[in-house]
C-alpha cells in the first residue's frame, strides 16, 4: 500500500511539473470577412481619392516606408515619392477616366495581409478601357492596415 501511495504521489507531482512547463500560446483567429471588408474599403478610398484628384487621400493607403512597383516605371521608395508620383499623374489627367479596384483573394495572418486584386479603368462615359491585376502587402500598424508593398500589371499588350 505504501508503494502505491508513493507511486501515486510521484505521478501526481510529475503531472503538475509537466503541466507547469507547457505554455498555452493563444493564437488569434482572424475574421477573414472583416479583414476583406477593411481592405476593400481601403481600395474604394484609393479610387475615390484618384477620382477626386486628391493625391493625399490616395497616399493615405501607404505606410511611410512603402515601396511601389508600378507598370513601366522604376520602383518608388517611400510614401512621399509615391504621393508625388500620384500627384503628377492626377495633374496630367484631363480625361475624367477612373479606376475600380476589387479584392480577388486575400491571405492574412497576425498583423499582415496579402491582397490579390483586379483593377479596371473606365472612361468618363463608363466604357472599360483597360484592366489588370495587382498585389498589395499590408501590415497592421496602430490598429490600421497600411500598404507596405504593391505591384500592378496590365492585361494590355506592351506598345
Amino acid at each position: 500500500m505504501r508503494n502505491h501511495i508513493k507511486s501515486f504521489g510521484f505521478l501526481a507531482l510529475s503531472a503538475i511539473m509537466l503541466s507547469a512547463c507547457t505554455t498555452s500560446e493563444k493564437v488569434e483567429v482572424l475574421d477573414m470577412e472583416k479583414v476583406k471588408t477593411e481592405i476593400q474599403a481601403m481600395e474604394e478610398a484609393y479610387a475615390a481619392g484618384e477620382k477626386a484628384k486628391d493625391a493625399d487621400a490616395v497616399a493615405a493607403y501607404y505606410s511611410d516606408d512603402a515601396m511601389g512597383y508600378s507598370r513601366n516605371q522604376q520602383p518608388l521608395s517611400g510614401k512621399s515619392a509615391i504621393r508625388d508620383n500620384i500627384a503628377k499623374g492626377i495633374a496630367a489627367d484631363t480625361t475624367g477616366n477612373y479606376s475600380v479596384y476589387k479584392v480577388v483573394d486575400l491571405f492574412a495572418e497576425g498583423n499582415t495581409a496579402v491582397e490579390i486584386g483586379s483593377w479596371t479603368k473606365f472612361d468618363s462615359s463608363g466604357t472599360e478601357m483597360e484592366n489588370g491585376n495587382y498585389m498589395s502587402y499590408f501590415q497592421k500598424r496602430d490598429g490600421k492596415y497600411l500598404c507596405v508593398r504593391d505591384m500592378s500589371t496590365t492585361t494590355s499588350p506592351a506598345e
